[in-house]
């Protein structure tokens, strides 16, 4: 019978590079501390990498570049996945998802109806933030993250080349979610975004 190590390894090699893995994806493989024992030494002799406390990750192979890890999104999105919450790109990121800055966050913030939590990642760190039931009820795909982007933005400081880039990117969004986030948003925010809907009129 393999033992828990080569339950993992092949738990492993059969998932796609770039896979996020957390200790409790092996539990059936054996206990915690059998668990435990064999990701260190899979750590140990560099099979997988060990981004953050109880987080892992089977990385890229880059013929440029050599061993390639996942991002933060990338990692945000396992989070979510495994802890079945729901989390919200705010700031920079927002902004960069909407095209609206071409700046990479060096650390990212999430807000999530789940537990907050700081993730140290080697370069960058990850901060889930709890949110209120207001903002977590934001549904659209692209407005939400406008609303994000624009508070982050400021009304003072929001231009109208921003502008034009968010009426333009809200064409894509469905309007019946459109219209359910302008009733959340700021009032600013929502008057920006109710332009959209004025020029599919």
């Amino acid at each position: 019978m393999p033992g828990t190590e080569e339950k993992i390894i092949k738990h492993i090699d059969n998932a796609r590079a770039g896979t996020v893995f957390y200790p409790e994806d092996f539990s059936a493989y054996g206990s915690n501390e059998a668990v435990n024992t064999a990701l260190h030494r899979l750590v140990k002799i560099k099979y997988i990498k060990r981004l953050a406390h109880g987080i892992y990750a089977k990385p890229y192979k880059s013929k440029y570049v050599g061993e390639v890890y996942p991002g933060a999104e990338e990692i945000v999105k396992a989070i979510a996945k495994r802890d079945k919450v729901r989390l919200l790109p705010t700031g920079l990121a927002a902004q960069n998802k909407l095209g609206l800055s071409t700046q990479v966050p060096m650390n990212f913030v999430y807000y999530t109806n789940g537990p907050a939590r700081t993730i140290k990642l080697p370069n960058t760190t990850i901060t889930l933030r709890k949110a209120s039931p207001k903002k977590m009820a934001l549904r659209g795909n692209i407005s939400k993250l406008v609303v994000m982007a624009l508070i982050d933005i400021g009304r003072e400081n929001f231009t109208e080349t921003e502008e034009m880039k968010i009426l333009k990117v809200l064409e894509n969004e469905k309007p019946e979610d459109l219209k359910h986030d302008i009733k959340l948003a700021p009032r600013w925010i929502g008057n920006v975004m109710a332009k959209a809907i004025k020029q599919e009129a």
